[in-house]
This record gives structure tokens, C-alpha cells and sequence, in this order.
């Protein structure tokens, strides 16, 4: 719902931050926060995430934040994850020399999966700063743990 996204770009001014998100809900959420805040540093899309990276030129992000994308926990549906190696393979493309993907997830299956997928990337478990989310404090209230995963692709 573009909590974190309005935090963290309030907090750096002086970073433009892209938001991609599917939901028509979760776009109208972050872009009455963006107004209110009076940000002017926050570009809002509504649509697929991997369509708008593969829009993008290569090399031009310093970071990719995935925040509780759908764990898809059911072996059947696991094809229907986000982070999966062609989605590795794009994001590396598309991170400046130096730049990361933090993915943070509830779901410890999710985590390992992460870890799995990026293989061979640089991959430590650092909050960066990021601000707690709604489905954060969920998880918290139901008993799990909240992993934050920041991950370097080979050079």
C-alpha cells in the first residue's frame, strides 16, 4: 500500500524512486501518501513488475525492493513466484555496477526459494533501513519471523 515506499523516499529526497505495483488499490494507497507527504521524488506505475524492468535501459537502478511479493506457498503454484532465475537475470541487467535486491519476506519457504534463485549472488540478511510494513506487523501478530534479504549479482 506504498507505506515503506513513501517512508524511505521522504527519508532520501534525493533519490528518484520508481513504484511498480499490479493493484490498482496499492497505486492509489501510495500516490495519496506521495501528495500529502508533498514528494517529489516518487514516479507511481500501475502494472507488472517485470514488464517495467524489461522497459528499462540495463545498468540503471541502484536498487530493487521486493517487500512480501506473494509467497505462492503451495508446491503447485510455485511457478507463479516473482523471484525466479529469468526474474534474477533481468534485475542483474538492469543494477548499476554496486546496486542490490532487497527482498523481504514472512515466509521462510520464500526465503530459502530467494536464496536459491540467487545463488551465486552475494546475499546477506540486512533490514536496510527498511521501514516496518503493514504486512509486516501481520506477520509479526501471527507469529513469524520477517526476513530481509540484500543480494549482489556476480560481476
Amino acid at each position: 500500500m506504498g507505506e515503506a515506499t513513501a517512508v524511505m523516499a521522504a527519508a532520501d529526497p534525493g533519490t528518484g524512486v520508481l513504484a511498480v505495483d499490479v493493484h490498482p488499490a496499492g497505486v492509489m494507497a501510495l500516490l495519496r501518501r506521495v501528495e500529502r507527504a508533498g514528494l517529489t521524488n516518487v514516479r507511481v506505475v500501475e502494472g507488472d513488475a517485470v514488464e517495467v524492468l524489461q522497459a528499462l535501459p540495463e545498468g540503471c537502478l541502484r536498487e530493487v525492493r521486493l517487500f512480501f511479493p506473494d509467497p505462492w506457498p503451495k508446491a503447485r503454484h510455485h511457478k507463479r513466484r516473482l523471484v525466479r532465475p529469468s526474474f534474477a537475470e533481468l534485475v542483474a541487467s538492469r543494477l548499476a555496477p554496486g546496486g542490490v535486491l532487497h527482498v523481504a519476506t514472512d515466509w521462510p519457504g520464500y526465503a530459502e526459494h530467494v536464496r536459491a534463485v540467487l545463488a551465486g549472488w552475494e546475499v546477506v540478511e540486512d533490514r536496510r533501513g527498511r521501514p516496518e510494513t503493514g504486512y509486516e506487523r501481520r506477520a509479526l501478530v501471527a507469529g513469524r519471523q520477517v526476513v530481509d534479504l540484500v543480494a549482489a549479482p556476480p560481476r
